[in-house]
């Protein structure tokens, strides 16, 4: 049913989700913040990241006919959501520079579009591998 996604849009999609996680974790190494500062901006970095795989998948599930149900979907949206809306406050009520801020800011959306997009290859990748054996 889908196509196989290109090589070159597969390596964008790794390159995007490596970037956005080294750049925003490297950006926490190097900063002065308090320890439990970095976790806080750690955990929300890996909730995200989960968050929006979850988001991907059921979507994708729903547009398959898979089912899924309501409160995973939803849980799934809201955790994405609530991720974007903790960094957002965290961020503003940060003692970092405004450029800082939005480092980490734009490190974190590229790191989840990129885990999106690898997530919907690795989909896209399975989908037609599995036509081609069932034909």
């Amino acid at each position: 049913m889908y196509q196989k996604p290109s090589a070159a849009f597969i390596a964008a999609s790794w390159v995007a989700l490596g970037a956005g996680m080294v750049g925003f974790l490297v950006g926490l190494w190097r900063s002065e913040m308090l320890l439990n500062e970095k976790g806080y901006y750690f955990t929300i970095l890996m909730y995200g990241l989960f968050s929006v795989v979850s988001v991907q998948k059921s979507v994708r599930d729903r547009l398959e006919g898979i089912p899924v149900t309501d409160i995973y979907y939803g849980i799934s949206w809201f955790s994405t959501i609530l991720c974007i809306v903790l960094l957002t406050v965290g961020l503003w009520n940060a003692t970092l520079l405004p450029s800082e801020k939005g480092f980490y800011a734009f490190a974190f959306l590229l790191a989840l579009f990129g885990a999106i997009a690898v997530q919907k290859n690795t989909r896209d990748a399975q989908g037609s591998g599995n036509e081609k054996r069932n034909s």
